[in-house]
């Protein structure tokens, strides 16, 4: 049998070698596809502003394996370029050595030894297949899991689904998912050439609901493989800046990908979710980040450059918003988030009423 040539992106930055790369080349090493039919491109997104880099370390640590490696390359940035572009370095290098398929790879993570088997069977069965996922476990709770793909929210907020749950030895059924997690996805080179790369004005957060939500509305298919296992260290922080990112982008979801009575439909809901973030803010401490999505949104500037990529999309798109809808989910999750639970279940009693009045509204 004749096996495609499968390209694995691991993108790191900061002080991220030191802690997880060799686990995770130790668990390329020993992935049973064959090593001559894959290739390891390593990129280092630098150092943190004022603090010692690590290139040398990756290195030494992949020339101390490279009996075992498949090929490998390493690119070292110097600076943090951002996530979507740092992988989207790694996918330009993939394509340009013939590769078919692409596994990006999260540093604080590593693959079962099985796992691009199990992917690329998947991937294989079904050409409308557009991305897949491994079922995510935590590290060093290997029964929890972290992500059995991802649910996506109407107003495009995302979070793990089933994160904490126990996993028995069956593992999950392969099953269609709001959103393939970056943390360990494996796309088609052929769709990425005709559909664009990742979306690098999401420098962080969301970067991933946007690349499965652009193959949804073209009418391929998101997956969980849920028989091959990626494992993931995985650390909740509550860092004040991530808000910016994930507050910003999730609008520039909603602006991308809905048409625009969906939009008016949503903006009642959205004023009322906004005020509720005002509050969490303000008793959160990022009050700060929340104002400067605010001061970011009232820019003509910037609505000018998302409103190119919503062209972009609207004129290509192949489904309703109605069906694309049909994909989300009414409730949310807090998951690590330290909040009442009272919360969670207001703010799900509400979206759920609103959301079956615009399942009976949004005809288009």
């Amino acid at each position: 049998m004749i096996y495609p040539k499968i390209a694995i992106v691991y993108l790191c930055w900061a002080d991220e070698p030191i802690k997880y790369l060799r686990d995770a080349l130790d668990a390329i090493s020993n992935q049973d596809y064959p090593k001559n039919s894959l290739i390891l491109h390593v990129v280092y997104n630098g150092p943190r502003v004022n603090e010692e880099g690590f290139a040398s370390f990756i290195e030494s640590e992949i020339k101390k394996r490279q009996d075992n490696l498949p090929e490998t390359i390493f690119v070292d940035l110097k600076s943090n370029i951002g996530f979507s572009a740092g992988n989207n370095l790694g996918i330009r290098q993939a394509i340009a050595k013939g590769a078919e398929y692409v596994f990006l790879h999260n540093s604080d993570g590593y693959l079962a030894s099985d796992t691009i088997s199990k992917l690329f069977e998947a991937i294989e069965s079904d050409k409308k297949i557009g991305v897949c996922q491994p079922l995510i476990l935590l590290d060093p709770e290997k029964n929890l899991i972290n992500s059995a793909g991802n649910n996506l929210h109407y107003l495009q907020i995302g979070y793990c689904d089933k994160y904490r749950q126990k996993i028995d030895e069956n593992l999950l059924p392969n099953t269609d998912i709001g959103y393939a997690s970056g943390a360990g996805v494996l796309m088609r080179v052929d769709l990425l050439n005709e559909h664009g790369l990742w979306n690098e004005r999401f420098f962080l957060y969301h970067e991933d609901t946007e690349y499965s939500e652009r193959l949804r509305l073209l009418g391929y298919k998101i997956k969980l493989v849920g028989n091959a296992v990626f494992y993931h260290k995985y650390e909740f922080k509550n860092k004040p800046n991530k808000f910016f990112w994930i507050e910003r982008n999730r609008h520039g979801l909603e602006l991308m990908f809905y048409k625009w009575p969906t939009l008016l439909l949503l903006l009642p809901l959205e004023i009322l979710f906004n005020l509720g973030l005002l509050a969490s803010s303000i008793f959160g401490g990022w009050l700060k980040e929340l104002l400067k999505v605010y001061a970011y949104w009232l820019s003509p500037k910037n609505w000018r450059e998302w409103m190119v990529d919503r062209k972009i999309i609207q004129s290509k798109r192949t489904i309703t918003d109605r069906k694309l809808l049909a994909s989300m989910t009414p409730f949310i999750s807090l998951g690590d988030f330290k909040a009442p639970k009272i919360v969670e279940m207001l703010a799900n009693f509400v979206f759920t009423i609103y959301w079956f009045l615009i399942k009976i509204l949004i005809w288009w």
